[in-house]
């Protein structure tokens, strides 16, 4: 075949197992040859639509599997798919679709609204409507795929090739287009096929946004590169998630700590069957230590590992076998990936020190799309790729993730770690959830301030928080003022908006 890329795996996968279970979505099932020929079907449809290789194909729905098909038919003709973030509002998606310079809109009927405004804005020229009915300016999903031919594709498609731009969450302004190529996937999903022993059989769970890398690159292509069956909903409900987990026997999943905590609060967590499951991979926000112990109580393997959408995403994993001796650390390198703390000098700092954690590898992505600029910053002099992130290792190696370096409160030349406070304020009965952030202070220059949010019935006053504190972290860490919040505020990967709680708490 001239398609090395992702586009290609379908077919790949029809030659080994054409009968096996590829996807299920809404009690319906796809096999590996239903799915083959659907992708196929939308690639000769989208290029009736004008669409050719280079262009940009952007979808915007919850959770369903023309996620997946929408990549792979991208991948089939060398277009490059963009997947776009369902929470966000009309004047971001704008954003996103003139920036990426989109020639068609995959979008579910339920937000019509807002993709017809913003096509409109953004003078997207053509819109496609999947699950639901098509307005009069658009065209139906299933409607194109249904009347298209199944003539097999085969277009020359290196590693090289961007596959698609993966826009980042925009915690600290405008979001980046993050250029993912056909290579960048390769290796990231065998990275977690290799680091985490993925088998033929896995049923996996894909219930995190196929928005984001986790969910997309780390179990779903990874499962399907494997041969296993994903199983797709639509978004998060602990119970819901629950059920699936014991009904399915799902063996494989992914949460960020907020959709873990959410499910062993549910009053079912005791009474469900986890047994099947082999390992769980929990990332994108600092994890508390009580979340990693809850899972231990009950004999899951919850693998914690550290990446970004640059480096699609995983570089850090702790595997299986690990967990128990290493827990509370984010592992180690994936198999394909290099990994090193520096100082600011950029010099690599010892076992037990803080560093910045800078990764390289075929998973890390080529550059920020139509941003030359961004993309110069965001390596160093040897072309690693520089997170922001601090980590510490220990002896072995095995990483712990600190914080965010512009998290990061320098009090009176003390360096403090908003992670450690929250995680030891979240060991507090009755604390649901915290983030501390700095603000400013003539005596100390910058001083903390948590944002606390409480379970039902609770009523913790600031002195009662004060106290716990100080019996467990030294007193310069300890926030100088708190606050009771309804919600944190949370982008779609559970990652808090610090920047959001700096601008309206700071004062």
């Amino acid at each position: 075949m001239r398609n090395e890329g992702v586009g290609s795996w379908p077919y790949r996968r029809v030659r080994l197992a054409p009968d096996k279970t590829a996807i299920t979505f809404r009690e319906q099932s796809l096999t590996y040859t239903q799915l083959d020929e659907r992708v196929t079907r939308l690639a000769h449809a989208l290029r009736e639509l004008g669409v050719g290789k280079g262009d940009r194909v952007a979808l915007l729905s919850r959770n369903h599997p023309s996620y997946l098909e929408a990549l792979f038919a991208s991948g089939l003709l060398g277009m490059i798919f963009v997947p776009l973030n369902a929470r966000l509002t009309t004047p971001e998606i704008v954003y996103s679709l003139q920036d990426a310079g989109v020639t068609v809109l995959i979008h579910s009927a339920e937000l019509s609204e807002v993709a017809v405004t913003a096509t409109e804005q953004a003078g997207t020229p053509q819109r496609v409507v999947v699950d639901g009915e098509p307005d009069d300016d658009a065209v139906g999903y299933e409607e194109i795929i249904a009347r298209s031919g199944t003539e097999r594709l085969d277009e020359p498609v290196s590693h090289d090739d961007p596959c698609f731009i993966m826009y980042t969450s925009g915690t600290t302004g405008r979001p980046k287009g993050v250029v993912l190529t056909h290579g960048n996937i390769v290796f990231s999903a065998m990275n977690a096929v290799i680091d985490l022993d993925l088998l033929s059989d896995e049923v996996s769970l894909v219930c995190a946004p196929l928005f984001h890398t986790a969910a997309l690159d780390f179990v779903a292509l990874p499962t399907l590169l494997k041969g296993g069956t994903v199983c797709i909903e639509e978004g998060f409900d602990a119970q819901r998630v629950l059920h699936v987990i014991e009904r399915a026997g799902i063996t494989y999943m992914f949460g960020a700590p907020t959709m873990c905590d959410a499910l062993t609060s549910h009053p079912n967590w005791d009474a469900t069957d986890l047994s099947s499951i082999r390992r769980m991979i929990v990332a994108a926000a600092p994890v508390p230590p009580r979340t990693l112990h809850a899972y231990a109580e009950r004999g899951v393997k919850l693998c914690q590992g550290y990446g970004l959408t640059e480096t699609g995403p995983g570089a850090l994993v702790l595997t299986p076998g690990n967990v128990e001796r290493k827990l509370g650390t984010a592992g180690v390198p994936h198999f394909f990936t290099d990994v090193t703390l520096v100082d600011p000098s950029g010099e690599p700092v010892e076992p037990g020190q803080r560093g910045e954690i800078r990764i390289c590898g075929p998973n890390v992505t080529s550059g920020y799309w139509n941003r030359p600029d961004a993309t110069a910053d965001a390596f160093d002099e040897r072309g690693w790729f520089c997170s922001g992130d601090i980590g510490v290792a220990d002896e072995d190696g095995f990483v712990a993730v600190v914080d965010r370096m512009k998290d990061m409160i320098i009090s009176g030349g003390e360096n403090i770690y908003p992670a450690e406070v929250e995680a030891t304020l979240l060991d507090m009965p009755g604390v649901a959830g915290c983030a501390v952030f700095g603000v400013s202070d003539e005596k100390w220059g910058e001083v903390g301030r948590a944002a606390v949010t409480l379970d039902n019935g609770v009523r913790l006053s600031e002195q009662d928080m004060v106290d716990f504190l100080a019996e467990r972290v030294a007193k310069y860490k300890i926030p100088k003022s708190f606050f009771v919040l309804d919600e944190i505020p949370r982008n779609a990967s559970g990652k808090i908006r610090k920047h959001e709680l700096r601008e309206r708490y700071a004062g």
